[in-house]
């Protein structure tokens, strides 16, 4: 009984020694992950549309390229509509920033009536507000340099990476299956092909989803009269890969939006009834019908996937995380042994 123990708790003390070990190596290996994880996921996604492409007479590379050369020009077009949608919004900022003027100046009139709150005290808070940011702000200005050349490093590195590891396709499974020696290589090829044919299906669906999103955000929008809708309404599809969280923080730029626009309380509760309604659809109607093949994940472990992928990798972990962990739920599903960690991330609709 004591020697059950005794393996018991080494166990467990070896798997909090992996989690450890590991999240420090991807913590300060994060430079070097977070291109190649983003090229490995493309890879994915762009696998089935190589396959097809040399099915159909092209040379590995040749198909590559191609599928590689469509995927930047889809996102380059939705770069471009995004770009000039926010151009246009800054072309406007001088008239929004009259109205804004106005609207602080009521909350300030509004801040003396109802809480007492002089303007000489008001003018004082602001000005050590200020004064506690101004110090920090050649700080935020490098920051924001720094991540705007590694995001340009990014860009040219991301396809050029998933370019190599189609290519070399191959070559990767032969060293898998010497890594694992002990399972058959039918059973790892098999594997493979699931999580890929899952992720790219995954993948499509969740475009769709974003699509029709963004689109119901936009019209409703439009129809509403905010300024902005298209850009609006994608900004707070795309959003929606963060649970909850996600949509309420975007629909906050078209609520002030509506608020300056039009100075007035139902506009703004009209993008919130908007936003409520399309969420309401996505969730019951668009998301079954368009991604047929769900990676099941628990949403409380989702949403620390979605912490832990901040603290360790930003904005680049949030993204990254979620569908890491979903082919790890694959994984998990697919082996036995792992039946434990399938039912940790997994969701049981089942009561007690």
């Amino acid at each position: 009984m004591q020697r059950s123990v005794f393996v018991s708790g080494s166990s467990y003390l070896r798997w909090l020694q992996i989690i450890v070990y590991g999240s420090v190596i991807l913590y300060f290996g994060r430079d070097v992950f977070i291109p190649v994880s983003f090229a490995l996921l493309i890879s994915f996604v762009l696998y089935p549309v190589c396959a097809w492409l040399e099915r159909k007479g092209l040379g590995r590379l040749t198909a590559i390229l191609v599928a590689v050369f469509i995927l930047l020009i889809l996102g380059l077009l939705l770069l471009t509509l995004l770009v000039s949608q926010f151009i246009s919004f800054i072309d406007e900022w001088p008239s929004l920033q009259s109205k804004l003027s106005q609207s602080i100046d009521d909350l300030s009139q509004m801040l003396i009536d109802v809480f007492g709150i002089s303007k000489d005290k008001q003018k004082e808070m602001i000005s050590k507000m200020s004064d506690q940011s101004g110090g920090n702000m050649l700080t935020v200005i490098r920051n924001t340099i720094s991540a705007s050349a590694f995001s340009a490093v990014l860009f040219l590195l991301i396809p050029v990476y998933a370019v190599l590891i189609l290519y070399y396709r191959s070559y990767w499974m032969k060293i898998l299956y010497r890594l694992f020696p002990n399972e058959r290589n039918e059973s790892i090829l098999e594997l493979i092909s699931l999580t890929i044919q899952a992720y790219y299906n995954f993948i499509k669906g969740m475009a769709i989803v974003y699509l029709v999103v963004g689109t119901l955000n936009s019209v409703g929008l439009l129809l509403l009269g905010v300024p902005h809708a298209i850009l609006f309404g994608f900004i707070a599809s795309v959003l929606t890969f963060i649970p909850y969280v996600g949509i309420i923080v975007g629909s906050l730029l078209p609520i002030t939006m509506a608020w300056i626009t039009y100075d007035s309380v139902w506009y703004p509760v009209g993008v919130v009834a908007i936003f409520t309604f399309v969420q309401y659809l996505e969730a019951n109607v668009i998301f079954p019908l368009a991604v047929s093949n769900r990676l099941h994940v628990n949403t409380l472990v989702m949403l620390q996937v979605i912490f832990v992928g901040g603290v360790l990798w930003g904005v680049a972990g949030m993204i990254l995380f979620v569908p890491f962990v979903g082919i790890l739920k694959l994984v998990a599903d697919y082996n036995p042994k792992w039946k434990t960690l399938s039912m940790i991330l997994g969701t049981d609709n089942g009561k007690l």
